[in-house]
């Protein structure tokens, strides 16, 4: 039995005690059945005693403001397919009206990196992502109203397009989540973590912790031999491995509502 198991049964160690003393009542003189009362009392409380601390043991937070972490600012990137008032940085607030879709590029190429974001959708239904690794080739001739066709793309949804997309198809959606979805685009690949979308290219988050429109997220991504990991709001949700390409660009998407970003921050690795 799990110790939640004992709790909801009422089997603590008060119901226990009584159940021995109930045996002793009746002539149940017993000793191996009153010692392994015993020793199950004991069990439970070790076990809930351990289930609490761990309960209250701090998590790991990556926040980018260790050694080696560098702040990413207007400068750090260049227009791609965007008009020029797309995108604005304004009192360390990273602001994208969401038209045209389209988007900006860093100047440099990264390969193995961290990089930690904030973000919230101002519209319900907001769509936008963080492009790693996405290539010169991919950027090239891009126009206005287009996306890049390659690169690993990490998910910045709100939870309002999954409501949207119920409400129309009459159905919840099955091949896109709201909690941090990543995959490759075009003609990238990358061997998605477990759980995938049907069809499996589709790395789907094992835990739902994205908050709603206006509300800020934090993302923490490790990009390391070709391999993505993603952490929403403090815990590792999804990823993949194998990912071609595994050096590219890092990219801020813009697509169709307004979003903002802050404290965007990259640590270059080995």
């Amino acid at each position: 039995m799990t110790v939640e198991s004992f709790r909801t049964r009422g089997v603590d160690g008060f119901s226990l005690q009584m159940w021995a003393g109930r045996g002793r009542v009746r002539g149940m003189k017993n000793p191996i059945v009153t010692l392994a009362a015993a020793l199950l009392i004991s069990l439970v409380g070790l076990s809930i005693h351990a289930a609490d601390e761990a309960a209250a043991l701090p998590k790991a937070f990556i926040d980018g403001s260790g050694p080696g972490w560098t702040a990413l600012g207007e400068s750090d990137f260049v227009q791609v397919n965007c008009h020029p008032e797309t995108w604005q940085w304004r009192d360390g607030i990273i602001y994208c009206t969401g038209e045209p879709v389209g988007v900006i590029r860093s100047v440099k190429q990264y390969t193995n990196f961290e990089v930690v974001v904030q973000w919230r959708h101002l519209r319900s239904g907001g769509n936008s992502g963080l492009f790693v690794w996405a290539t010169e080739e991919a950027l090239t001739g891009l126009k206005p109203g287009q996306l890049p066709p390659g690169g690993i793309e990490i998910q910045v949804l709100d939870h309002g397009y999954a409501e949207q997309y119920e409400a129309q198809q009459k159905k919840k959606p099955d091949w896109f989540t709201t909690h941090g979805d990543v995959f490759p685009v075009g003609k990238s690949r990358m061997k998605p973590f477990a759980p995938t979308a049907p069809g499996g290219s589709r790395s789907f988050p094992r835990k739902n912790l994205s908050r709603g429109v206006g509300e800020w997220n934090h993302y923490y991504a490790r990009c390391i031999n070709g391999e993505v990991r993603l952490w929403v709001n403090g815990e590792e949700v999804s990823g993949g491995s194998d990912c071609e390409p595994a050096t590219g660009f890092l990219c801020l998407e813009s697509e169709g509502a307004p979003i903002e970003f802050k404290q965007l921050r990259i640590r270059e690795l080995p």
